[in-house]
């Protein structure tokens, strides 16, 4: 077995790319999603070691040294973050030539030729589910006999045929074991999530087809592929044991809750464990679920309400209607869930008008936090398709952040500049937040506990810093 490392690479400070993020940016309120990614195949290789090093403050100084003790490197990529991914490949690469270093990721796993050859450092890239690819290229299996990669033969790309795809996750190990093994919990911190949290998937794709999600159109897939709810239950009974400090553990599947029945058995089994606990879902789950879950441990729900108007949801294929929402948020409220609601400026066919009529909708609706993205044309996406046909992107693919780290407006209509949708962003937060009604239940918050009020200030100040920085 080659000696392995798993890398998350240094970048942005505060930049959570290539982890779990829905959008691989820097938030408004320094946040670290868990690389689960990274930690499933981390988990099949014997004494590999996974680095996190945006999670760790680690820059590419303290990394370099590191090359020399590995035969094989594995870095997991976004399209923002791509060309510094290369410039910390080919870092590694000079100080150990014989390092094989492979890509993972939706950016690679969409655009592979253009992402071997981007780079001599680069040995291969992996496509799809790559656990099982770099398990047996770890393992010393030559590259032309493993399934899900594409790599280079005389400067040029060759691509073997698709990995097939896992339909059972129980064959896959416990990524907790390598969290236990190479992460610091406490590292990881998420705005709407109590901390310590700890965060990994109950199963992988989305029957979903929203145009704009990248996850399900580029590495998930539209199946729900699931674990069984004993074998996560397991896991959380052992990470239970071996993170006594974790005070909530949050389901990043894309939505946890689209196999009711088997959420419902999940959440039953956390009941007995006595755990709190969060997942994403879609704002359509029936008060019956709710309460069954709420019952037996659930805090709060993330939910991608994305636009308040019903033309843009059945634009990009949402799949849900407007009131059905208002009445799931309402059953949330009346059961006690806390919600953390994300939404969407920029999409197909926004105007001046409907973002005011979305901001309206947050208002009304009143979520416990809210996120606001502008719409992001990854490659892969139905969106990015759209947006090169139609003429509305304002630069290439890879203008979707600053050079901050920040996320930028990399889309523009004849009726609605990419000025009018950035500055709309900062609009949106202050209207949501700066509320009397929002105001009063954030300080009732702080005045209940001293280590709530210590966070809660300093994401103030960081989410103060965003806006003069938005709108500067």
């Amino acid at each position: 077995m080659m000696r392995t490392l798993f890398l998350n690479p240094p970048s942005f400070d505060g930049f959570d790319g290539g982890a779990g993020s829905r959008y691989q940016a820097k938030r408004e309120i320094r946040s670290f999603w868990y690389p689960t990614w990274l930690a499933q195949p981390a988990a099949l290789v014997a004494d590999s070691t996974l680095i996190d090093a945006p999670a760790r403050g680690l820059t590419i100084d303290d990394i370099r040294p590191m090359a020399k003790n590995y035969d094989l490197a594995v870095l997991h990529t976004s399209t923002p973050s791509f060309a510094s991914d290369v410039q910390v490949a080919e870092t590694l690469k000079r100080e150990n030539p014989d390092l094989i270093i492979g890509f993972v990721g939706a950016h690679v796993a969409v655009s592979s030729d253009a992402s071997i050859m981007a780079s001599e450092a680069i040995d291969f890239v992996a496509g799809n589910e790559f656990d099982f690819t770099i398990k047996e290229i770890a393992e010393g299996r030559p590259l032309d006999a493993v399934d899900g990669i594409t790599y280079k033969v005389d400067g040029r790309p060759v691509r073997n045929r698709d990995r097939a795809i896992n339909h059972n996750l129980d064959d896959l190990p416990s990524v907790t074991s390598v969290y236990k093994r190479d992460l610091v919990v406490e590292d990881y911190f998420i705005g709407y999530l109590l901390h310590p949290y700890m965060s990994l998937y109950t199963g992988r794709g989305c029957k979903s087809r929203c145009t704009f999600c990248l996850w399900p159109q580029t590495v998930g897939g539209h199946t729900y592929r699931t674990r069984s709810a004993q074998n996560v239950i397991d896991e959380i009974a052992q990470a239970k044991e071996w993170f006594p400090q974790v005070k909530e553990f949050f389901f990043d599947d894309d939505t946890f809750t689209d196999d009711r029945a088997r959420a419902e058995d999940i959440a039953r089994g956390l009941g007995k464990l006595g755990v709190t606990w969060s997942c994403n879902a879609k704002a359509n789950v029936p008060y019956e679920t709710l309460k069954i879950m709420r019952d037996n441990g659930l805090r709060l729900l993330l939910v991608g309400y994305e636009s308040g108007n019903q033309k843009i949801l059945h634009n990009i294929k949402k799949g849900i209607l407007i009131d059905v929402a208002r009445r799931f948020t309402k059953d949330c409220h009346k059961l006690g869930i806390k919600i953390h609601g994300t939404f969407i400026i920029g999409l197909p066919g926004e105007t001046r008008e409907t973002i005011e009529e979305t901001i309206r909708y947050a208002n009304d609706i009143n979520p416990h936090t809210i996120q606001v993205s502008l719409a992001a044309p990854y490659p892969g996406t139905f969106l990015y398709k759209q947006a090169r046909e139609n003429g509305w992107l304002t630069g290439g693919a890879d203008t979707l952040v600053h050079d901050d780290g920040f996320q930028i407006s990399s889309l523009s209509y004849p009726h609605l500049s990419q000025e009018e949708i950035f500055q709309s962003l900062a609009t949106f937060y202050k209207r949501f937040y700066f509320r009397p009604r929002k105001i009063t239940a954030i300080t009732i918050e702080m005045m209940m506990s001293w280590q709530f009020m210590k966070r809660r200030l300093r994401e103030g100040v960081e989410f103060m810093h965003f806006l003069r920085e938005r709108e500067n």
